[in-house]
């Protein structure tokens, strides 16, 4: 009767949660991921296959693993951080040993029924340990330098094997990203201001290790007349069809720059720019609007957060969706290197539209926690 009693509790407690779930989060993402999906129809010519279908199918599935996510007790995403990032840590060593090729770069785990990029992922164990890590150090330690080593590392780490790979924009937005929950929990500017001018010194060292198409993407970013037809071909096509979309667009399916096959990468990298020639600026600025209120979202719920680990993760998750948003509008007009980053839930790939989710569901975790004052690993778990 007891074990029957406790499972009672358990299953109530677990159909409160989901009565309790924000639904405001869910229908954003639904709209943009139907853009998304309608956008890779038009890629595919009028066709759901080979994209829209399976990036259906697959954001179904991310639905669900953002429901599980949320319902988790905060004290348990606490309590786990460092296992999190240890198992993504071990992913990208596991990239490095046996991962496949694709597009010139060995990001890819095989697991035979599904293909992961464990880059993605270690955005989100990032964040978790490192609001882990803020939560329990004391405020007037954050202003000690030797206590920011370990953090340091926690983001280093990653970023060398990323870099690896290679991948630059992963790499670097996981930096930046770890430099903005530092600001978050309280460093003092003048830190960021050394390591700037570390980094400034280190930009020799820096540049020769890159790859040649990492040199030649910079170099274009640069001047992107000095190769037309070679590497400032796709942002040459990319700056062509925002133009040509007008105020108003050229309508559903009409884009000619992506239809006639000029526009590279229509369906990934530079999905946005066919969305901004068939819809025009005024639908562009509407997609933009919906992507800052879903970040709006995660701010105002880290704000409503009571504990340091909640606001931390909150913040963090909603700074890295901003990132992602930032740097692919920003690729696609010539204003940022083109790195590959992609368009949340528009751009066709799984894994990014996975780690997405999982983000907002880790959102919605600290929105059900949020009055959970005090947080103890240990205790209520």
């Amino acid at each position: 009767m007891a074990r029957r009693s406790g499972f009672g509790r358990a299953e109530a407690g677990l159909l409160e949660k989901l009565l309790r779930l924000d639904l405001l989060p869910i229908i954003l993402l639904l709209v943009v991921a139907s853009i998304g999906a309608m956008m890779l129809y038009s890629a595919a010519g009028g066709n759901m296959d080979p994209w829209a279908r399976r990036q259906l199918i697959r954001f179904g599935v991310a639905l669900v693993a953002l429901i599980v996510v949320a319902v988790i007790d905060l004290r348990h995403w606490l309590r786990y951080a460092y296992a999190v990032y240890a198992i993504g840590i071990a992913s990208l060593v596991l990239v490095e040993l046996i991962g496949t090729f694709g597009g010139g770069a060995q990001r890819w785990l095989d697991l035979g029924v599904i293909r992961l990029q464990p880059s993605e992922f270690m955005k989100i164990a990032v964040v978790l340990v490192l609001a882990r890590y803020f939560h329990y150090l004391e405020q007037d330690k954050i202003g000690r330098p030797h206590h920011l080593l370990v953090p340091l590392l926690l983001i280093g780490a990653p970023a060398a094997l990323i870099l690896r790979q290679p991948d630059l924009g992963t790499a670097m937005l996981i930096i930046i990203l770890g430099g903005a929950i530092f600001w978050l929990a309280g460093v003092r500017w003048w830190k960021f201001a050394a390591l700037g001018s570390l980094g400034l010194a280190a930009i020799p060292v820096a540049w020769s290790q890159l790859q040649a198409y990492q040199q030649r993407r910079i170099l274009t970013f640069i001047n992107p007349d000095r190769d037309p037809l070679g590497a400032g071909y796709h942002i040459s096509q990319s700056k062509i069809a925002l133009g040509s979309g007008g105020v108003s667009g050229k309508g559903f399916l009409q884009g000619t720059q992506s239809h006639l096959n000029f526009l590279p990468e229509k369906q990934t990298d530079f999905i946005f720019t066919m969305f901004a020639e068939e819809f025009g600026l005024l639908g562009g600025i509407g997609l933009m609007l919906l992507f800052a209120c879903l970040i709006a979202y995660g701010i105002f719920v880290a704000v409503r957060c009571r504990n340091q680990f909640g606001r931390l993760l909150a913040m963090g998750l909603s700074t890295s969706f901003f990132l992602y948003v930032f740097v692919n509008i920003g690729m696609v007009m010539g204003l940022l290197p083109v790195v590959g980053v992609p368009l949340p839930l528009i751009s066709y790939g799984g894994t990014a539209q996975l780690a997405v989710m999982i983000g907002f569901g880790l959102i919605m975790s600290v929105h059900l926690h949020r009055d959970q004052y005090v947080i103890h690993p240990g205790r209520g778990v």
